[in-house]
């Protein structure tokens, strides 16, 4: 056993306490993956006592009490706030038992006790009908990163510390989490963390060998190796090996030793940090410390089954005694191991915690199961907004100026950071400023702990923006932050924010259980902001054009997700300001960056949004009083301004057709107001797209979306929708339109065949829009750009 660093002289009572703890968590782990009964072990365990499905992960689990137990001991001596992310979610059952030796379990749940009864409940809810996850879910206190997918841990750790400056968050990850591509990018944040006001990452990399069936690749690296590699990515790692499973006391105090080594070294550079101001422009951050800690897969468990290695193995992932009820040699083999923990001494004959244990718990909020850190909506305080009307653009005619909506939001951003210095974040891979938003920079810069030379620009030490080329950190670092209880926005490229498709299923499917505990205070909501969208990704060709991260989004529960197109700078403004105030939703806003015609005042920005869907009076030819003829239904900023301009061609071709323009800023107000509580009443649905007049929608996406929340309504039958259909190229913004045919010719045609009778009568003008699709096309294969009349297209005054 060797261990890198200074030494800690712990005291043989320092060492029974850490080993107290430990014991007591893996017995607690391990009665969670087997037991429905019998808790105590009072009687004889019997097949009976045991739950017929057995479902757990042990192998890593006591790795994880050992830390646990180790952190314990530092907050209580250093008085220091730490936060506990689990890299290894599966090892769910180590959180639970912790949680419940500190007490903050029966504090939130209080159907729990410090008794038998509560034991007994604690190891059958576990990973059981009607009970708890396996992994450290958002039922699970102090965690705040969930267990179901690898590769998460350590840009949730960051995220957490920035912001954070007496905080340190300590991070195990698994060296099966560490071969996922989120984790191995991770590596690279301390490029990012300031030291002078941030705090710490410590991340402990558990090396135990295995995956569910296979070696793990650092694991099999030597020394010499895995630290060249981290002294090449800025981490100054402490190594604790444990090559002698049973020299118990001694992995304590090697641990104990890195343990305090590392926190020592946070400590002194942090003040070194603090004491001399911003470092200068040519010098490297100082490396961080990392403990790595080699111990046996599944430590404490079987050595041996049915003749078979099993600790130190791959064999100890799961469970390792899988056949109780059919092997009565399994039976007695658990029955020895959960006894060679000595419950006897840990809990009362009633089943409390013995008070010997009570002394390595810390109190109150410092408990690591208890801090707000991981309850993040207890420390969140409400952004301090902008006007959002004073930050809009004088519109007095719709359809006549031109304005950038995403340059426009810029000034708002720049507002809300000069608002909130220490309380919002941009966050974004290396495209603030191709997404527009360069106004930001006015008020702060990116952040940037490396080298800056000269010819760098809008780099700092201390800025808001955090750029880097990676979504999945992006992404993984906004979760860390907005779950501490903060607030961010996340800007990207539409095409790929389809990369972290599965870190959003993961936030959604955490927000969507953490909304129905009382005890999880709300949160800021996770807000994406994509630009650079399919419509204006002409240049950047086929690869950059893909609308369908929004058909991904509405997968997920309809009370944690919302959709919205804003069709202008105003509108974007307004909805940038709800979502910034929201809570526990994830909000996907859509919105180009080119500079395109205005159609909403302020005033009428306002009122647009907060009905989030209604007629658009100014585009179409209605009589008051009579139903239209047709509905031209849009959602997204160039779809709208096609319905508007093949409504304006139809005004001017046809004056005598009834045309109704209806434009949908929030897209879940199109679904039933039984499945989304934005939802629209089939009524007022009727109202809008009538109940049996045809209606073409011109939509921002895949078109079938469309369909599928409006399947239900009673005119659904007359609705033809236009969209993305994966038609596209490098070519010119119109062209890119009818391509898809969401252009305003392709709108008039459909008009004219499915009103009824009206292209019988008008084939004349039919074929006239036909030929306007082949002559524009020609012009931009003859000259490279949109015809004129289309590129400088306004509206007509009525």
């Amino acid at each position: 056993m060797t261990a890198s660093g200074t030494t800690t002289n712990l005291s043989d009572e320092q060492v029974e306490d850490l080993h107290r703890w430990w014991r007591a968590a893996n017995y607690l782990s391990v009665g969670q993956i087997y037991l429905r009964d019998n808790p105590l072990l009072k009687e004889p365990l019997e097949a009976a006592h045991v739950k017929k499905r057995l479902l757990g992960h042990w192998g890593t689990t006591t790795g994880l009490n050992f830390i646990y137990a180790h952190l314990n001991r530092t907050i209580v001596e250093r008085d220091q706030p730490i936060l506990f992310v689990t890299g290894p979610g599966h090892g769910g059952p180590a959180n639970v038992a912790n949680a419940y030796l500190e007490g903050t379990y029966s504090e939130i749940y209080t159907r729990f006790d410090d008794d038998e009864d509560s034991l007994r409940e604690l190891f059958r809810q576990f990973s059981y009908p009607g009970g708890i996850p396996s992994h450290a879910a958002p039922e699970t206190p102090g965690s705040i990163s969930e267990g179901g997918e690898l590769g998460y841990s350590l840009a949730h750790a960051f995220g957490a510390a920035f912001d954070n400056p007496e905080l340190v968050v300590a991070c195990v990850v698994g060296d099966g989490e560490a071969e996922t591509g989120p984790l191995a990018t991770s590596w690279q944040s301390t490029a990012f963390l300031n030291a002078a006001r941030d705090g710490a990452v410590l991340p402990i990399l558990h090396l135990n060998g295995y995956k569910i069936a296979n070696p793990t690749v650092l694991a099999r690296r030597p020394e010499d190796q895995l630290r060249a590699y981290f002294e090449g990515m800025g981490w100054a790692p402490r190594f604790v090996t444990v090559s002698d499973p049973a020299a118990q006391p001694q992995a304590h105090r090697d641990f104990a030793a890195a343990l305090d080594d590392s926190l020592d070294a946070i400590h002194a550079i942090q003040q070194r940090a603090r004491d001399a101001g911003e470092r200068p422009a040519d010098s490297t951050p100082e490396p961080w410390p990392l403990i790595i800690f080699r111990s046996p897969k599944g430590w404490t468990g079987p050595a041996v089954v049915d003749g078979k290695p099993v600790e130190g193995t791959w064999r100890a992932h799961q469970v390792p005694l899988s056949q109780i009820h059919e092997n009565p040699g399994h039976l007695a083999q658990l029955e020895e191991w959960m006894r060679s923990y000595r419950p006897e001494e840990l809990f009362t004959h009633d089943g409390a915690r013995s008070p010997e244990l009570s002394r390595l718990a810390p109190r109150g909020d410092l408990r690591m199961s208890a801090t707000p850190y991981a309850n993040g909506g207890r420390l969140l305080r409400d952004l301090k907004l902008p006007d959002a009307v004073e930050h809009m653009v004088p519109v007095e005619a719709p359809g006549v100026v031109r304005a950038g909506a995403m340059n426009n939001l810029g000034g708002w951003l720049r507002e809300v950071i000069r608002a909130n210095p220490d309380n919002f974040r941009l966050f974004g891979p290396d495209e603030t400023a191709s997404n527009r938003l360069m106004d930001v920079y006015e008020a702060t810069d990116k952040v940037w702990q490396e080298r800056i030379a000269e010819v760098d620009e809008h780099l700092a030490r201390a800025g808001r923006v955090m750029e880097v080329l990676s979504e999945h950190l992006c992404e993984g670092w906004l979760e860390g932050y907005l779950l501490t209880g903060r607030h961010g926005l996340f800007t990207s490229y539409e095409a790929f924010i389809h990369i972290v498709d599965s870190m959003f299923n993961q936030h959604a499917k955490w927000l969507k259980v953490h909304r129905a505990l009382p005890w999880r205070m709300p949160v800021a909501s996770l807000t994406y902001l994509l630009s650079s969208h399919v419509w204006q990704q002409d240049h950047n060709g086929f690869s950059h054009q893909d609308p369908g991260f929004i058909d991904h989004v509405v997968n997920k529960k309809a009370e944690v997700v919302r959709v919205y197109l804003p069709v202008d700078a105003n509108t974007l403004v307004s909805t940038m300001d709800h979502c910034l105030r929201s809570r526990d939703y994830v909000n996907v806003v859509v919105a180009g960056k080119a500079p395109a015609l205005q159609w909403f005042s302020p005033a009428d920005a306002e009122l647009h949004c907060a009905r989030g869907i209604g007629i658009l009076e100014f585009a179409g030819t209605e009589v008051p009083g009579e139903e239209p003829d047709v509905v031209l239904g849009c959602a997204g900023d160039v779809p709208t301004a096609e319905a508007i301009a093949a409504a304006q061609m139809l005004r001017r071709d046809l004056p005598d057709l009834k045309v109704r323009v209806v434009n949908a800023v929030d897209l879940m107000r199109l679904q039933d107001e039984k499945e989304h509580p934005h939802g629209l009443a089939n009524a007022e649905f009727d109202a809008l797209f009538t109940q049996d007049k045809p209606v073409i929608f011109a939509y921002h996406g895949y078109p079938w979306l469309i369909h599928r929340l409006t399947y239900r309504r009673t005119n659904h039958g007359n609705l033809h929708v236009r969209g993305y259909v994966e038609e596209g190229t490098t070519t010119t913004p119109f062209d890119m339109a009818m391509l898809n045919r969401i252009d305003r010719f392709h709108l008039a045609i459909d008009v004219l065949d499915r009103v009824p009778g009206l292209g019988l009568r008008h084939a004349g003008l039919r074929q006239r829009y036909v030929d306007e699709l082949v002559r524009v096309r020609a012009h931009t294969r003859d000259f490279g750009e949109d015809p004129a009349e289309i590129r400088d297209w306004k509206l007509e005054a009525r």
